[in-house]
């Protein structure tokens, strides 16, 4: 009798348990991600010093589109292009100490990376969000700086980007996207910043401790509006 009593009172309850579990359609936080294809037109910011003599490109806005694909999957991988005209200052180790550094001067640099992304809601979105790390490599092309004359070249640098943002999603196509990178690469500084200028021999050079190479990060922060497509 106990045990029927008990399975009477169980039944019972069962309808009342599981409607608590789960969402209807319609009311679920959750949405899934369209699965294909993406475009995405981003401006963002590139900050950093450029280095203990600054003469690395940094400071200044960025522009510049990415494609990703399998958007709606847990990972997905991005081709990226950016271009800024970054600020830099010269240093010139051929005169005196007082008159080394001038500038700021511009120059131009073209950013090409591939993007690793990994969507720590998977292939859905929470409420319209979806947040997510990322990991891009690429190379930085520099431009020319004809004011410069201490053989310094920014030249080609390779670069490792880590990052973290979310994606906001306006409808089934369109969203908004927001991220925050850290960049590291390292600039290579010429032999002639171990040389005294002529001038004055016994003014130190501009580096006295033999290091010619410095790892630098700077920091980028982009948004952007990023339209889905099918194949």
């Amino acid at each position: 009798m106990r045990m029927l009593l008990a399975f009477v009172f169980f039944a019972s309850g069962v309808p009342a348990v599981s409607a608590q579990v789960g969402h209807p359609p319609r009311s679920s936080p959750y949405r899934d991600i369209r699965k294909g294809h993406t475009f995405t037109v981003l401006g963002g910011y590139f900050s950093g010093d450029g280095g203990q003599f600054n003469i690395g490109p940094h400071d200044a806005g960025v522009f510049g589109v990415r494609y990703d694909v399998r958007t709606g999957g847990t990972l997905q991988f991005g081709l990226g292009i950016a271009h800024s005209n970054l600020k830099r200052f010269i240093i010139d180790p051929f005169v005196p100490l007082a008159n080394r550094k001038t500038g700021p001067v511009r120059q131009s640099v073209t950013f090409a990376d591939v993007t690793l992304q990994f969507n720590l809601t998977g292939g859905k979105s929470w409420h319209r969000i979806a947040p997510f790390v990322a990991a891009s490599a690429g190379l930085a092309l520099a431009g020319d700086t004809p004011a410069d004359t201490s053989l310094y070249d920014f030249g080609r640098k390779f670069y490792f980007a880590p990052g973290a943002g979310v994606r906001v999603f306006l409808s089934d196509r369109l969203h908004l996207r927001a991220e925050a990178k850290a960049t590291f690469w390292k600039l290579n500084y010429p032999a002639t910043f171990e040389s005294a200028p002529v001038a004055e021999p016994t003014t130190p050079a501009v580096i006295t401790d033999g290091k010619l190479t410095e790892w630098t990060s700077s920091r980028w922060l982009q948004v952007g509006l990023g339209y889905s497509f099918s194949p």
